[in-house]
């Protein structure tokens, strides 16, 4: 299988973004890839909650997701939309960040709600508080595809093993971990955590990353590291993506699964214990 993961510098307008996104997915396929890969917030990244509010499209109403979807038919290839902001009917008016894996007709075989939010101070002038405007999930999702087992996961997600793990004991082969990943934290724990998240599960990780400056214009803009990664099970960096929006392609074979999980079967090797 030969995946690609997608990085972009997505603004605060989806259509222009969905242009570019297109663009890069027909680059992947024309690259020999089956399997392509987008980062979180494809479609929009906005720091004012009215502007969202404003772009944000319920689900079967969102224009990124029917296109990619139309996209996935007319290629025939799987595809991850990394995550969309999506609106919600729930009645504190928060969104969705919502991680979809797309079949080659176009269905929809699996969907994602992030469930761990980015509410952190990563300097006294950079705060998040993701829960303020989007609602958690509440349920791992592990998809079959005709490659493997895929574990669907999202950016901040990441920083919480015992998913990643879950998601390895029910059978997953392959962990997604589309990101827009701050570029403070992603300089100092973006890589580590990608390849512990691989060597704990013995699984391939695949990390499309959104990239660079971020214009906004009803905010002040944001920062993302980059640096989208392909990893091997047994912790080894198959890909690098960098920092400039584009295309990067990876050839998988999952007979790498077993030999990791062969020479170290730690998720075999789970004991009760008490305490603290």
């Amino acid at each position: 299988m030969r995946a690609a993961l997608v990085q972009l510098t997505v603004t605060d307008d989806p259509k222009a973004n969905l242009a570019q996104t297109l663009a890069f997915c027909r680059q992947a396929v024309a690259g020999g890839a089956g399997f392509v890969l987008t980062p979180e917030m494809t479609n929009c990244l906005s720091s004012s909650r009215d502007h969202q509010r404003a772009v944000f499209r319920h689900e079967g109403a969102d224009e990124t997701l029917a296109a990619l979807r139309d996209f996935a038919a007319g290629a025939g290839v799987w595809l991850l939309i990394g995550s969309l902001g999506l609106l919600t009917h729930d009645a504190d008016g928060r969104f969705a960040n919502r991680s979809f894996l797309i079949g080659p007709d176009g269905g929809i075989v699996a969907r994602y709600d992030k469930i761990h939010m980015f509410d952190v101070n990563v300097s006294e002038t950079e705060v998040y508080r993701e829960s303020a405007s989007y609602r958690p999930g509440g349920r791992a999702v592990l998809a079959e595809t005709a490659f493997g087992r895929v574990g669907l996961t999202v950016c901040y997600d990441i920083r919480f093993p015992h998913l990643f793990r879950r998601l390895a004991q029910a059978g997953a082969e392959i962990l997604t971990i589309p990101a827009a990943f701050n570029h403070l934290t992603g300089a100092a724990h973006w890589e580590t955590l990608v390849r512990a998240r691989a060597i704990e599960t013995g699984c391939f990780v695949l990390a499309p990353a959104q990239t660079g400056f971020h214009a906004e214009t009803a905010g002040k803009g944001r920062r993302t590291h980059g640096h989208s990664l392909a990893i091997a099970p047994w912790g080894e960096i198959l890909a690098d993506a960098g920092t400039e929006p584009g295309v990067t392609l990876v050839d998988l074979d999952l007979t790498r699964v077993a030999q990791a999980r062969g020479r170290v079967p730690s998720l075999l090797h789970d004991r009760a214990y008490e305490g603290p």
